[in-house]
């Protein structure tokens, strides 16, 4: 069966970095492309970051430009996210998708504060 397990999430100071991976299985990860999504609270969920399955073409929230990179591995089946000059507002829980097919993986928190 399709699993995508986040991890790397965690508390971190504002100004901080955190990377966050997806290992996903269970379908042919090259073959799809991958989004980091996440939903803060009392907010709905949206789009960080996206990429092609693979790899040569990326997209992001203009919140996070600048500021996070989204990469993949497709021999590791693996997708991540490197968080750079984190902020307050940037606190939530990420979610791996891979949205065509509705698959999401159970998220990982991130809480940026001092």
């Amino acid at each position: 069966q399709v699993q995508l397990v986040e991890s790397g999430g965690g508390l971190v100071q504002p100004g901080g970095s955190l990377r966050l991976s997806c290992a996903a299985s269970g379908f042919i990860f090259s073959s799809y492309a991958m989004s980091w999504y996440r939903q803060a609270p009392g907010k709905e969920r949206e789009l960080v970051a996206a990429i092609t399955s693979g790899g040569d073409s990326t997209n992001y929230a203009d919140s996070v430009k600048g500021r996070f990179t989204i990469s993949r591995d497709n021999a590791k089946n693996t997708v991540y996210l490197q968080m750079n000059s984190l902020k307050p507002e940037d606190t939530a829980v990420y979610y791996c998708t891979v949205l065509a097919p509705g698959w999401w993986g159970q998220g990982t928190q991130v809480t940026v504060s001092s």
